[in-house]
């Protein structure tokens, strides 16, 4: 997928890491903007929001769960894509990211390599998320997910925002009901690559899943765990041609 015209936020209060991702990320051929702290995020974003945001976690005036959490509450912003940069050691910063509607974390120091590979695979997953859909509206359970939009709604009424990875992610087990799905497949189809050892994107983005979709007791029923194998949705899908 070319990069042509897609936008990245960075935000970071280190200057070197700033300029030198400008720089980098610019020659790739993303249009990069850069702020230093919180304000300028929220400021950045009002006027403009990105395709996809770098967001460091330790900022001087407020931390990136914060910001995190305030993209993925507002309907125009939560489907912007996040990538957190996180201190290496601290693996309860990366749990807290994902838990907050993160799509994506690297550890300090990275290699902009590696962070450009990240950036495409998040953009290709995205895209392959804005093909129109043949069908509207997907029915299961008490919940009804329009495919144009990507609202969900349970037929009390309530609507639940998805950000980009709740909605890949969800997307994902509607079009494999009843199917055992690995931990490896569910990280190519949301993150655009394969799950490291020990890594625990995968679980945090489904318990966060069960979370939307009030699934949250001890025996989950919708998103089941099938020990050593990964995760299956145990419900019945059916197409609707509108909500």
């Amino acid at each position: 997928m070319s990069q042509s015209g897609k936008s990245i936020l960075l935000v970071d209060d280190d200057q070197e890491i700033r300029e030198l991702l400008e720089t980098y990320l610019s020659r790739a051929g993303f249009q990069v903007r850069s702020v230093a702290d919180g304000e300028g995020f929220r400021r950045a974003m009002g006027e403009e929001a990105a395709d996809l945001v770098i967001l460091d976690v330790m900022l001087p005036d407020e931390d990136g769960f914060s910001l995190c959490r305030w993209v993925r509450a507002h309907q125009r912003l939560a489907r912007v894509p996040i990538i957190m940069l996180t201190a290496s050691s601290d693996e309860a910063d990366r749990v807290i990211g994902l838990e907050l509607g993160a799509d994506d974390y690297l550890g300090k120091p990275f290699s902009p390599r590696e962070l450009l590979a990240r950036i495409k695979a998040l953009l290709r997953r995205v895209g392959f998320g804005q093909e129109r859909a043949v069908v509207e509206v997907l029915a299961f359970d008490d919940w009804r997910l329009d495919m144009i939009s990507h609202r969900l709604f349970h037929l009390d009424g309530e609507e639940v925002i998805l950000s980009g990875a709740d909605f890949a992610l969800l997307k994902l087990f509607l079009d494999h009901p009843q199917q055992i799905l690995d931990r490896d497949t569910i990280a190519n189809a949301t993150r655009g690559r394969e799950v490291l050892p020990l890594e625990r994107i995968v679980d945090m983005a489904v318990s966060r899943l069960r979370q939307r979709l009030r699934d949250t007791g001890k025996a989950p029923r919708l998103i089941r765990t099938v020990r050593g194998a990964g995760y299956l949705l145990a419900a019945q899908v059916t197409p609707h041609n509108h909500a």
